[in-house]
C-alpha cells in the first residue's frame, strides 16, 4: 500500500503532464515550456543520464546561471532518484571547483563550456546534453526505487560567514515544503527573481509545479525585467527579497510606471523589512496581500508575518509556521520540523553541531512576544561586546538608518585592546548627500540608545559586501577589511 514513504519528486511531473499537457510550467525570459514538453524532455534527459551511469543516489552538480535547460536535467534527476547539486554559475573557477570537489560528484553539467582538471569527474554542457538526448524516447521514465527518504538536492548556502556547506534535503522534505494540498486551487504565473542555485527558485517552482501552475524567471534580476516579467505573463504571484523590492519600487516610481495589479499575492523575506517598505510594496501592488517570511535552507520556512498584522506586529516574522515548532536557547533561536534538512554534505562534523537531538541551531539571536510572534535580532555570532556588555548589531542599525543621509548601514565590532571591540557604523550615503561625521552618529543615538551601544568609530563606503543569493551584510568580511 502507498505511504508517506512513496513521496518522490520525480512523479510530480509526470502527473502533471498527464494532466495539464498543454499549461506553462516555466519560463525563462521569453522561452518557456510546458508541462508535457518539460517532463518529455525530462524523460529523455534521464535516459540518456542513466546511460552514462548515472543511477539512484550518484549526484550531478550544475554549475550554471538562470538557463531553461536546468529545468528538464532537475526533472530528469529527480525521476533517476540522484542528487541534483546547483552551484553558481557567476562562481570563478577558483571558487567554483573546490566546492564541486567536495561533493564527490559522478557527473558535471555547466551553462558554457570551462576548463576542468585533469582528475576531475566526467563534464558536459547543458547543450550538448540537450543534443544528445534528440534520440532518446519521451516516454515516462520514474525510477520506482526512489524513496521519500532519499536524498533530492544539496544547496549551498552562500551564509554570512565561512565556507559554503551543501544542506542535504530529501524527496520527502521537499515534496512536503512544497505542497499544493489536497485541492489544486487556481494560483496564476509567479515570477521568481531567485537565481536557479538558490534553494528558494527551485522551492518556489515545485510549489507552482505541485499546483500544476507556471513559474516565470525574469531574463535577469534587474527591476526592469522583473517589470517586463510581471506584465507580460499577468503575473498572480510574486517573491523579492527586500534589496530587490526596493529597486523594482524605484524603478516605477522613476519612469512613472503603472503599478502592478495583477499581483495577488507578494511575499519578501531574508533580510529586515522595516514598515515604510512594507508599505511601499502596498503601494506598488495595490491588489496583493503581502507576507513576510522567515526561514533557511536548512529549516525552510519557519514563520511568517501576514498582512493583517504588519503594522500590529512591525518588525515580527510572526508565529511558527505549521508544523514547525521553535524554542529558545540562551537567546538563541532553535527549531524542529518534518521539514528539516537531513545532513551537511560529507561534513559529518558541521551536522552535528547544527542539528541537535531533532533540533536544527539557527544560529540567529531571536526574541518572542506575548502572542508567540517572532522576531530575530541578530546573528550570535554578530553579538558585539564591548567592555563588558553584549550589543546587537541590528538594534543599533534600526536607530542610525533613519538618518537622512544613510542610505545603507551595518555595525561590527573591531577589536579594541581596551573595549575588547568598539562598535563601528559601515555607512552607504545617499547620492548627494554629506556623509555624517561620528559626533553626529553618537548624537542622534542619545536618547534612542544605552550609552554603551554608542559607535565609537565610523567608516564610509561606497557598498556593503553582501551574500550572493539573499543580500545579507558579510559581516565577518567587514570586519577583516576594516582591521587591515
Amino acid at each position: 500500500m502507498a505511504g508517506l514513504d512513496d513521496l518522490s519528486i520525480g512523479q510530480i511531473f509526470s502527473n502533471a503532464a498527464q494532466a495539464v499537457p498543454h499549461r506553462m510550467a516555466v519560463a525563462v525570459a521569453s522561452a518557456s515550456l510546458t508541462f508535457g514538453q518539460l517532463d518529455a524532455k525530462a524523460n529523455q534527459y534521464a535516459r540518456a543520464l542513466s546511460a552514462q551511469g548515472i543511477t539512484r543516489g550518484t549526484r550531478v552538480v550544475l554549475w550554471s546561471a538562470t538557463n531553461l535547460d536546468a529545468v528538464p536535467l532537475f526533472a530528469a534527476t529527480s525521476k533517476i532518484g540522484a542528487l541534483f547539486i546547483p552551484v553558481n554559475g557567476l562562481l570563478s573557477p577558483e571558487e567554483a571547483l573546490p566546492i564541486i570537489d567536495d561533493t564527490k560528484a559522478t557527473l558535471i553539467v555547466t551553462d558554457v563550456e570551462r576548463a576542468f582538471p585533469d582528475a576531475a569527474p566526467a563534464h558536459t554542457t547543458l547543450s550538448a546534453l540537450n543534443e544528445s538526448c534528440a534520440s532518446e524516447s519521451t516516454d515516462v521514465f520514474v525510477n520506482p526505487d526512489v524513496v521519500s527518504s532519499d536524498p533530492h538536492v544539496a544547496f549551498f548556502t552562500s551564509g554570512s560567514t565561512g565556507r559554503p556547506k551543501g544542506a542535504v534535503l530529501s524527496h520527502g522534505t521537499n515534496f512536503l515544503r512544497t505542497s499544493a494540498g489536497a485541492l489544486l486551487e487556481p494560483r496564476g504565473p509567479m515570477v521568481c527573481p531567485f537565481p536557479l542555485f538558490h534553494m528558494a527558485a527551485w522551492t518556489i517552482s515545485l510549489q507552482q509545479w505541485q499546483g500544476r501552475d507556471a513559474v516565470i524567471f525574469p531574463a535577469s534580476s534587474s527591476a526592469e525585467d522583473i517589470y517586463d516579467a510581471v506584465t507580460r505573463t499577468q503575473a498572480t504571484r510574486i517573491n523579492c527579497i527586500p534589496a530587490i523590492w526596493r529597486r523594482l519600487i524605484e524603478h516605477i516610481a522613476n519612469n512613472d510606471l503603472d503599478p502592478l495589479s495583477s499581483i495577488r499575492l507578494a511575499d519578501t523575506g531574508t533580510s529586515a523589512t522595516p514598515l515604510e517598505l512594507l508599505e511601499a510594496i502596498e503601494r506598488t501592488v495595490p491588489n496583493a496581500h503581502l507576507r513576510v517570511f522567515y526561514g533557511s535552507t536548512e529549516a525552510g520556512s519557519v514563520a511568517f508575518l501576514d498582512h493583517d498584522a504588519m503594522r500590529s506586529k512591525p518588525g515580527s516574522c510572526g508565529p511558527p509556521a505549521p508544523t514547525i515548532s521553535f524554542r529558545l536557547v540562551d537567546g538563541e533561536l532553535w527549531t524542529k520540523s518534518p521539514t528539516l534538512f537531513d545532513e551537511y554534505l560529507n561534513n559529518e562534523e558541521a551536522t552535528k553541531t547544527a542539528l541537535v537531538d531533532g533540533w536544527y541551531r539557527t544560529g540567529d539571536l531571536a526574541e518572542l512576544d506575548s502572542d508567540g510572534y517572532l522576531s530575530i535580532v541578530g546573528r550570535a555570532g554578530d553579538l558585539i561586546r564591548t567592555g563588558g556588555e553584549s550589543v546587537i548589531p541590528g538594534e543599533v542599525e534600526e536607530v542610525l538608518s533613519a538618518l537622512p543621509a544613510v542610505a545603507e548601514i551595518a555595525v561590527v565590532g573591531l577589536p579594541d585592546p581596551t573595549w575588547g571591540e568598539v562598535i563601528c557604523a559601515v555607512v552607504v550615503c545617499k547620492s548627494g548627500e554629506e556623509p555624517p561625521t561620528l559626533e553626529e552618529l553618537r548624537a542622534f543615538c542619545e536618547e534612542r540608545l544605552a550609552p554603551f551601544k554608542h559607535p565609537r568609530a565610523l567608516r564610509i563606503l561606497d557598498a556593503l559586501p553582501r551574500t550572493a543569493s539573499t543580500g545579507q551584510i558579510q559581516r565577518r568580511l567587514l570586519v577583516e577589511r576594516l582591521s587591515n
